[in-house]
């Protein structure tokens, strides 16, 4: 499917959803914005895009205002030469909630999203009133030197020229390990989504953004270490698991940033919770949002 498919694509937000280019903090940030009530904000990671929201953010604009980015260098963002540590991703996104004058939002997040929720939160706390992380550890967080040791996590000092190089034109090879091997259900991420997001990340720029988020671990786990020094996070906490995947551990890492935690798993579904089990992970966080 090509890029200019978009706008008929069943991969598309409402048409009650505006798109919005914001220019902050040095690059154009692609937002989509729908609904009216108490902001919402949501926040994808790697082998996805904000698109991977739709279903939830459907729902959830019933009764507020839901902001999904696409974070620098991913899905239409602008491809910045640098800026991939979470803390300047955690500017962009304050800089998205400012243009559109939102003070302060629930964050919903997911993957590389959740590194860049919890700088948001950890420096701006007042901008976080509820804070929903999924499925992904935080850098230099509880477990972390244990996850990086593992050896299905090679993704994370993959990068550079050379490899640019070897996955160019490959980029839909390369994204299929994800969707494969970290899914329960490989199925269930469909071919229609696979051909979406690879077509989003054959754009120019966007692998090596891709491989930039993960080669900003080292200093987003030491930015870590200063944001867990100042005290942890106080607002409520809801940790989301994948049953198959990172499951009780979230609220593991979590309970080490956060004082008020809540803990929860998306039952059968692996790393793509939206993708395989759309329906419960929607109740859990809808359900916590409402508490």
């Amino acid at each position: 499917m090509s890029l200019s498919d978009r706008s008929t694509s069943p991969i598309s937000f409402p048409p009650t959803f505006e798109t919005h280019e914001i220019e902050t903090n040095g690059v154009t940030i692609h937002t989509r914005v729908g609904g009216k009530g108490p902001a919402v904000v949501m926040l994808h990671g790697f082998g996805t895009t904000g698109d991977m929201w739709i279903p939830m953010a459907s729902i959830l604009a019933t009764n507020h205002t839901v902001i999904v980015p696409d974070l620098r260098g991913l899905g239409l963002s602008s491809k910045a030469p640098g800026g991939y540590d979470k803390k300047t991703q955690s500017e962009d996104v304050a800089g998205v909630m400012d243009a559109l004058g939102v003070s302060s939002a629930d964050f919903v997040t997911h993957d590389i999203g959740n590194m860049v929720g919890y700088a948001v939160a950890a420096t701006s706390p007042e901008r976080v009133t509820r804070f929903v992380p999924i499925d992904a550890p935080l850098p230099g967080v509880g477990p972390w030197e244990q996850i990086v040791q593992d050896p299905r996590m090679w993704q994370f000092g993959f990068g550079g020229p050379d490899m640019e190089r070897l996955v160019a034109g490959r980029e839909r090879i390369y994204l299929d390990r994800f969707w494969n091997e970290f899914s329960l259900y490989p199925e269930r991420f469909d071919e229609a989504k696979r051909r979406h997001y690879a077509a989003l990340y054959a754009m120019p720029g966007a692998i090596r953004a891709g491989f930039a988020q993960f080669a900003a671990f080292g200093q987003d786990a030491l930015d870590s270490k200063t944001y867990l020094a100042k005290g942890k996070l106080s607002m409520p906490v809801l940790a989301i698991g994948g049953e198959a995947a990172f499951g009780t551990m979230m609220a593991t890492v979590m309970r080490v940033a956060a004082a008020d935690v809540q803990e929860a798993i998306v039952p059968d579904s692996g790393h793509w919770i939206m993708e395989e089990n759309a329906v419960a992970t929607i109740k859990l966080v809808t359900d916590f949002l409402k508490s």
